[in-house]
């Protein structure tokens, strides 16, 4: 977490851009599926605590122990949540190989002004 270099500092910096933009999304989802669910028939999310749980397990499993959305507003707010959660984890992915690219370059250049030196 102290970050060392410009390489660590900037996927340090990533990885909090996407905890707090999931956090958002979250939160922002949760209030819509209350809203658009709270009324419908046969839909399991009643209080504010339910959508948030739906809401938080859609990101981080894409399933959920809570039936799937019964309106049509919230089913569409499903299918955003889940391409969200891909498309994060597929941007942090590819953050992490291109750190370790660039991590592994920068080690290989130290090795070699070191070896040179000597």
């Amino acid at each position: 977490m102290r970050a060392a270099t410009g390489t660590h500092r900037r996927l340090r910096d990533l990885i909090t851009m996407i905890v707090v933009a999931t956090a958002g999304v979250d939160l922002v989802c949760a209030i819509l599926a209350f809203l658009f669910e709270r009324h419908a028939a046969e839909t399991e999310i009643h209080t504010f605590g339910s959508a948030i749980f739906w809401t938080t397990t859609q990101l981080l499993t894409v399933s959920s122990q809570l039936k799937n959305p019964i309106s049509a507003p919230a089913r569409v707010l499903d299918v955003f949540m889940e391409a969200y959660a891909i498309s994060v984890i597929a941007a942090l992915a590819g953050a992490i190989g291109s750190f370790l690219q660039k991590r592994g370059e920068e080690v290989s250049k130290d090795v070699k002004g070191a070896a040179k030196r000597t």
